[in-house]
C-alpha cells in the first residue's frame, strides 16, 4: 500500500504543472523588479478599446489594494504564480483589502477585486476581504461573463458577489460564514469547488437574489465539497446550504460531498415573518455525506436528474471567451 501511495504521489507531481514566469505577452507585476508594482497600475496601462487579447501575470506576494477591471473590448486574463496550476493549494499571489458596508459603501464598492470586463478569466490567484465579522465585505464582485480557475476567495460575510452575467468557477475554494455566495442576476456554475465554512454556530453558504418568476439567475454547485475551513471547529448542523435573498431564489447542489457541518434541514428561510420560500427552487441531486442525509425542509426539492451546464450557461457556453474547456 505504501509503495502504491508513493507511486500515486509521484504521478501527481509529474502531472502538476507550475506557472512561475509571465506567459508570452503578459504584463509582469511584482512587488519588486516587475514592470508594475501593483495590479491596478498594470490594468490601467491597458487599452480598453483595443480588441487584442490582454494578460497580466502576478508574482508571489500579498498585494494590498482594491482592483477594478473595467469594461473593455479585449479579452483579459490574470495569471498567478503557482507550482501547480491544477489547484488553488499552491497559489502564491494574493490580492487583499478590507472595505465593508460599514464604510458607507455599496456591496460592489467593498469588493477587493471588481470585474466589469466581459470574458475575463483568472487563474491561480487568491482574493481576500479581511474585514471580518460585522458587515458585508466582498472579496470578488463579478458583474460580467467571467471564469475563475484554481482561485481562492476568502472572507466572512458575502465573500463572493456573483451578480451579473454567466460565470464559471472551476477548482476554486470559497470560504465564509454568512451568505457567502450571493447575487441577483448571474447564472453561475461551480465545478469541483471546495466550500469552506468558518467557526460559527449558524451560517449560510448561498443567498440567491432572483426575485422574478422569469429571471435567469441560478447557482448550480456540481461535484463540490463542503467542510470546515482549516483550523476551524464547526458544530454539527451549524450551516445551511442557502436561504432566499430573493423570493424566486434558485440554487442547486448536485454530486456534492457534504460533511456534518450541514444541518439536516438543508435550507433556511430568509427571516422569521419574511420567509420568502413560496417560489424558491432549492434543489439537490445525488449528494453524499452526513450533511446530505436530511430529512429536508418542505420547500426543498429532491431532483430526478442533474442539471447540465448548458442549462445554466446556455448552449454556446463551450465557445464563450470566459470558458476554458481544458481546465480540470
Amino acid at each position: 500500500m505504501n509503495s502504491l501511495l508513493v507511486g500515486l504521489a509521484f504521478v501527481a507531481s509529474v502531472l502538476a504543472e507550475g506557472r512561475t514566469s509571465a506567459p508570452d505577452g503578459c504584463l509582469n507585476v511584482a512587488q519588486s523588479g516587475g514592470d508594475y508594482s501593483t495590479i491596478q497600475s498594470a490594468v490601467d496601462s491597458l487599452s480598453t478599446t483595443s480588441s487584442d487579447a490582454q494578460c497580466v501575470f502576478v508574482n508571489p506576494g500579498t498585494y494590498s489594494e482594491q482592483v477594478l477591471v473595467s469594461a473593455r473590448s479585449a479579452q483579459l486574463t490574470f495569471y498567478g504564480y503557482t507550482d501547480d496550476t491544477t489547484s488553488y493549494a499552491d497559489n502564491q499571489a494574493t490580492i487583499s483589502y478590507n472595505l465593508s458596508q460599514a464604510d458607507g459603501l455599496s456591496n460592489d464598492l467593498t469588493g477587493t477585486l471588481r470585474i466589469k470586463a466581459t470574458n475575463f478569466k483568472m487563474y491561480n490567484i487568491n482574493v481576500n476581504n479581511g474585514y471580518g465579522e460585522g458587515s458585508q465585505a466582498i472579496a470578488l464582485s463579478a458583474y460580467a461573463d467571467s471564469g475563475y480557475y484554481g482561485c481562492a476567495f476568502t472572507g466572512f460575510q458575502d465573500t463572493l458577489l456573483s451578480n451579473v452575467g454567466n460565470q464559471y468557477y472551476a477548482g476554486c475554494m470559497i470560504q465564509g460564514a454568512t451568505d457567502y455566495i450571493f447575487g441577483q442576476e448571474a447564472a453561475a456554475w461551480f465545478e469541483q469547488c471546495d466550500l469552506r465554512v468558518l467557526a460559527r454556530s449558524l451560517g449560510y453558504i448561498t443567498a440567491n437574489g432572483e426575485d422574478t418568476a422569469d429571471g435567469t439567475s441560478i447557482y448550480v454547485l456540481n461535484n463540490c465539497d463542503i467542510a470546515a475551513a482549516d483550523g476551524n471547529t464547526v458544530p454539527e448542523g451549524a450551516y445551511y446550504l442557502g436561504r432566499p435573498w430573493g423570493d424566486h431564489a434558485k440554487v442547486v447542489f448536485q454530486n456534492t460531498a457534504m460533511s456534518a457541518v450541514i444541518n439536516e434541514d438543508g435550507w433556511h428561510i430568509w427571516n422569521t415573518g419574511d420567509e420568502r420560500t413560496d417560489n424558491v427552487l432549492f434543489g439537490e441531486y445525488n449528494n453524499s455525506g452526513v450533511g446530505a442525509a436530511g430529512p429536508r425542509v418542505d420547500f426543498a426539492t429532491i431532483l430526478d436528474s442533474a442539471y447540465a451546464i448548458a442549462d445554466v450557461l446556455g448552449d454556446g457556453y463551450a465557445s464563450a471567451g470566459y470558458y476554458d474547456a481544458s481546465y480540470l
